[in-house]
């Protein structure tokens, strides 16, 4: 295959990177194998005979450089993003290629669009922050909900997980976000984000999935990046995110353990259901999209942005969340080997 079907997968030994670079095989594209851990990376590149990798780290712009050489585009699966988003952005501008992330964090997103959306449009390359379960799924979703509406009053983004078994690289995310906020809680209220010092826990809620995960309580005030995907483009004020209580409980336990394989495809046995309701005046919209293993699906969603870049399915170019960027309804369906997604006619 020619150079144009060569994708650099930053942080490729990784869990989620794992799951992009063997989603990038089956889609008939040549994963190049990035990290800073040689020692990792050639133990990857073993179980992948003929693919190419290449030692590089973000404090080094020149090992960057060279590891980017011959890519028609970087996926960056290696977090904390505080620390590696800025750097492989910087460098996939100056090989002139696109970039795209699975960054969970709020404040790494935040900063993506601060720091690049003028250079990155002014040079007519697409970055794409947030491209996955989280940040990514939740703004197709809302985008695709909102169909011919140019404004709504609320968005609200519910997680409906059966567990949440966190990999390392989460747990490394959230230590950053968390010293980055100083003990702050961040939502996304009138127009703009808030980061706010509030006592006690958060509101715990009942919210009524779709069959069969039907009424579960979730926590109100869980924030994800959804606050920072959503209102880049849409005209929606207040954007609310919530978390069933049961997999906030695991994410937050000192014992739970990271995610277990059960197929030959790596995948764990948790499940997610994600219900969005979009509210106009006394109107409602509702979208709901299930499947399996919220790390494992990040894959096809970050590699179908990759493949649509490329092939110039794009409505912009700099810095653009993906219902933005892509035809979020097309993108949705294209997707339907990996997901279930319908419309709910009252919402929640």
């Amino acid at each position: 295959m020619g150079s144009d079907q060569t994708v650099a997968v930053f942080g490729a030994y990784g869990h989620t990177g794992r799951f992009v670079v063997a989603e990038l095989r089956a889609r008939g594209f040549v994963p190049l194998l990035l990290g800073r851990d040689a020692g990792r990376l050639g133990a990857l590149a073993a179980s992948h005979p003929g693919l190419e990798h290449r030692v590089a780290s973000a404090d080094d712009p020149a090992s960057l450089d060279r590891a980017l050489r011959g890519a028609a585009a970087v996926v960056n699966c290696a977090g904390p993003f505080a620390s590696t988003a800025a750097p492989v952005i910087e460098a996939a501008l100056r090989a002139g290629i696109p970039y795209v992330d699975v960054a969970a964090e709020i404040e790494a997103n935040v900063d993506t669009f601060a720091r690049f959306t003028d250079r990155a449009r002014s040079a007519g390359v697409a970055v794409v922050p947030a491209m996955a379960f989280f940040g990514g799924l939740g703004d197709l979703l809302v985008t695709a909900a909102m169909g011919d509406w140019t404004a709504a009053d609320e968005a609200h983004v519910a997680y409906g997980l059966s567990s949440w078994h966190p990999t390392a690289g989460t747990l490394a995310s959230g230590t950053v976000s968390r010293e980055r906020r100083d003990g702050r809680r961040v939502r996304y209220t009138g127009g703009r984000l808030e980061y706010h010092h509030d006592e006690g826990d958060l509101p715990v809620l009942d919210w009524t999935f779709p069959a069969p995960l039907g009424t579960r309580t979730v926590l109100g005030g869980f924030t994800m990046a959804d606050v920072v995907t959503i209102p880049s483009h849409l005209s929606i004020p207040e954007v609310r995110t919530y978390m069933t209580t049961d997999a906030a409980r695991d994410l937050a336990g000192p014992d739970t353990p990271a995610p277990a394989a059960v197929d030959e495809l790596g995948r764990s046995a948790q499940t997610f259901t994600v219900d969005v309701v979009v509210r106009s005046g006394e109107r409602r919209r509702g979208v709901v999209a299930s499947g399996r293993d919220i790390y494992a699906v990040s894959a096809p969603l970050a590699v179908e942005a990759v493949r649509r870049i490329l092939a110039g399915a794009t409505r912009t170019t700099g810095v653009a969340s993906a219902g933005e960027i892509f035809d979020a309804p097309d993108f949705l369906r294209a997707l339907s080997a990996h997901l279930s997604v319908a419309s709910r006619q009252n919402g929640h």
